[in-house]
């Protein structure tokens, strides 16, 4: 397979791609934009392979990482899916009781990039549960271009109550001070913002490169905001200019930062989209805010 360089390729490609992992665009329009920059040596499937997630040489942190203690739970969810799995992710060497983080996944499941995602936040000291939306349909399928097709069958609404359900479940939690934040990506962005209008108990959020809530539910928002943008990504940048209007208007806390030459989905490094100086910087400031919020 050709070694390709992220430097030697056309960003059109990412948008490109964006357009499908977000099923813009079907898998053949896919195949046949991304023919027209086969060229110069470089193929469609070396193409394909540089564009799909790399789960293998990627996670930052083990699973048997002996700092934290990982467990598959379910917990229930009665106005979503029924019965949710998620991983539990804990901090093994703090006594005190934790902060607590909901992770929400992309559009297409409880991929082994989400759950290194809550690994991490354990690392980091908080009591984490990583649900799996696509549980009423088997669960993530193990790759994600079934678990995007999969994830497409469940209705939004219904999938932000089992995202709210896990929220309650880490308040009720033996190991939780009762402070719930919760961090996502991509439909998780858009989740994060939906449960800070839904929840008037939820003490952070913090979505990244997520769909704004609806401007009417605004007023209801409590918790104050962290929001994450990639600079290149109009399907979502197009919404904050009157998102941030409201906010403003009805005096809600938040702050946002958008990230010079990133593309959505700039903090998954398991893709070429992966940016690692803006997604360390993305991190480290989830991390403090939480810190401040969740304490």
């Amino acid at each position: 397979m050709q070694n390709i360089k992220k430097e030697d390729i056309n960003e059109e490609i990412f948008i490109i791609y964006n357009d499908y992992a977000h099923n813009r665009i079907s898998r053949r329009a896919f195949m046949q934009k991304l023919s027209l920059y086969a060229v110069g040596g470089l193929t469609v499937p070396a193409l394909l392979s540089f564009l799909s997630p790399d789960y293998q040489s990627t996670l930052q942190v083990a699973k048997d990482d002996p700092d934290i203690q990982t467990d598959y739970i379910t917990y229930s969810s009665p106005k979503g899916g029924g019965e949710i799995k998620g991983l539990l992710a804990v901090p093994v060497k703090i006594t005190k009781k934790l902060g607590a983080v909901v992770v929400v996944h992309e559009n297409r499941g409880l991929n082994p990039y989400i759950e290194d995602v809550a690994r991490r936040a354990a690392k980091a000291g908080f009591l984490v549960l990583a649900p799996d939306a696509l549980t009423p349909l088997g669960g993530y399928p193990g790759n994600d271009d079934d678990g995007r097709e999969l994830q497409a069958k469940r209705e939004g609404d219904s999938m932000l109550e089992d995202f709210i359900a896990a929220a309650n479940y880490l308040s009720r939690h033996e190991r939780s001070n009762g402070k719930v934040g919760v961090v996502g990506f991509c439909f998780g962005g858009w989740i994060s913002n939906m449960m800070a209008a839904r929840m008037p108990n939820l003490k952070a959020a913090v979505p990244f490169y997520g769909r704004q809530a609806p401007l009417e539910e605004v007023p209801n928002i409590k918790a104050p905001l962290l929001l994450q943008f990639a600079e290149q990504d109009e399907g979502v940048n197009k919404g904050w200019p009157a998102y941030e209007k409201t906010l403003k208007a009805n005096n809600k806390k938040y702050t946002a930062h958008s990230y010079p030459g990133t593309h959505h989905g700039f903090h998954n490094d398991s893709t070429p989209r992966f940016d690692p100086q803006a997604a360390q910087l993305a991190w480290d400031r989830t991390i403090e805010f939480f810190n401040i919020h969740l304490a």
